[in-house]
């Protein structure tokens, strides 16, 4: 049976023309209860771009009963990150098309960074009290993997506008409210910076809300883009990209320029990147050193690399980062993901962090380095084989010389010397 999607009409539009609210209600309902109870769900009844995104949700662990539990960014921290954010070049424009004709009318317009963290909300004042009940408000991460399916954080997930109705939300707590978001693209790299989000109830669905969403998109984008003539360098690139491949100096990468790192440095954010609900001062010194290091010398690392990486980008109580970080790392991770084993092949230059000894670090090398040769090793394709086989990383690997012997001629003159690099590694390995 089709979904709503397939069955015609723009899949990313919540309620068509001539729709029955309350029957479409009843429908979501129910089959978001059958979902969340692992009965068979009626693919009929929902669009796949919300069923897609509930299955994204459950996999990464959202509870629909409360979602997920990041720390909230408030205060000083909040004030300084989304200050300094482009996102607040173009809030002017958002507010002029969309939040001074939102009073008293129980809408809600939202701006959100590339993660889904909302960096302002405002609209109705009654309408962004009643919001705090599911917890939709400044600071607050409302990306899937935090909240699960929603407008600003499944726009963001898949780099589209897109409605959400109801009980289309994955938790439980939005399900009176609808929302629409859109993405917001930097001018020149592409890269998404943020989302403009309208919430409120099921009229915030209808195709027109998401029209006028994606119009004020447009621009906000041209707003940015005339901005970036007239000042080049004040957007550059948004996220940061941490380098922790291979036996060169690890560093971060910003614009044009590149800011070396100590091991212990890189090792630190690195951590953080993989920890993006925070980490407490102790769980920190365990990752970081078997014996543990004591709170006095992480807040001493920690004022350290708030020097070399900037105070806005880390916040306290706990370590965590704030905003986006890109790595190599992520890079191999994605194109994995996607099944692209060449451009994961070409990304690794070596091994995480080779010098360091730091438990946490040794982790995620070693996961790193094990879905590597399984990917490898499913593909099975002899060239990609061969180019593991010779590099630093992957001349030791007998199950992968193993493999690469596998799809060779016994007739060749490379399989001969394929099977003594594996006998000489056999040896060596006492095997």
């Amino acid at each position: 049976m089709a979904s709503r999607s397939d069955s015609g009409g723009n899949p990313w539009v919540a309620v068509r023309p001539g729709e029955d609210v309350a029957v479409l209600a009843r429908q979501m309902s129910s089959a978001h209860q059958s979902f969340v109870d692992d009965i068979r769900t009626n693919g009929s009844a929902v669009r796949s771009v919300v069923l897609d995104s509930w299955m994204r949700s459950r996999t990464k662990g959202v509870d629909p009963d409360g979602g997920n539990d990041t720390p909230a960014l408030t205060g000083p921290d909040l004030e300084r990150y989304r200050n300094e954010h482009p996102m607040a070049i173009i809030r002017p424009v958002i507010r002029k098309l969309l939040v001074e004709d939102a009073s008293d009318t129980g809408l809600l317009v939202a701006i959100s960074d590339a993660e889904g963290r909302l960096l302002w909300v405002e609209g109705d004042s009654a309408a962004k009290d009643r919001a705090l009940t599911m917890d939709f408000a400044e600071g607050v991460d409302w990306s899937e993997e935090n909240k699960g399916t929603n407008a600003p954080g499944t726009a963001l997930a898949v780099d589209h506008s897109v409605q959400i109705f109801a009980s289309e939300h994955f938790s439980r707590s939005v399900h009176e409210w609808s929302c629409s978001a859109a993405p917001v693209h930097h001018p020149t790299s592409g890269h998404i910076l943020g989302a403009i989000d309208i919430t409120g109830g099921p009229r915030v669905a209808v195709p027109e809300v998401l029209s006028l969403v994606r119009a004020t998109v447009a621009a906000a984008e041209s707003e940015l883009r005339l901005h970036l003539m007239n000042s080049p360098k004040s957007l550059g690139d948004t996220a940061p990209r941490l380098e922790v491949l291979g036996s060169g100096r690890p560093g971060v990468v910003r614009g044009s320029g590149r800011i070396s790192l100590s091991q212990r440095h890189a090792e630190i954010l690195l951590l953080l990147g993989e920890h993006p609900e925070g980490l407490s001062s102790d769980h920190l010194a365990v990752l970081l050193d078997e014996q543990e290091l004591d709170s006095v010398t992480i807040r001493a690392e920690m004022s350290r690399l708030r020097k070399a990486f900037g105070t806005a980008g880390l916040a306290s109580r706990p370590y965590r980062l704030v905003g986006e970080l890109s790595s190599d790392v992520g890079d191999i991770r994605r194109a994995l993901d996607r099944g692209d084993v060449d451009a994961a092949l070409r990304i690794y230059s070596g091994p995480v962090l080779p010098g360091s000894s730091a438990p946490g670090i040794e982790e995620i090398r070693e996961e790193l380095r094990s879905r590597m040769q399984a990917a490898l090793l499913r593909l099975g394709d002899p060239v990609l084989l061969a180019q593991w086989t010779s590099s630093i990383h992957g001349r030791s690997d007998v199950i992968a010389w193993e493999a690469y012997r596998a799809t060779l001629s016994r007739d060749s003159a490379l399989y001969g010397q394929v099977s003594a690099r594996i006998d000489l590694l056999d040896r060596d390995l006492g095997i």
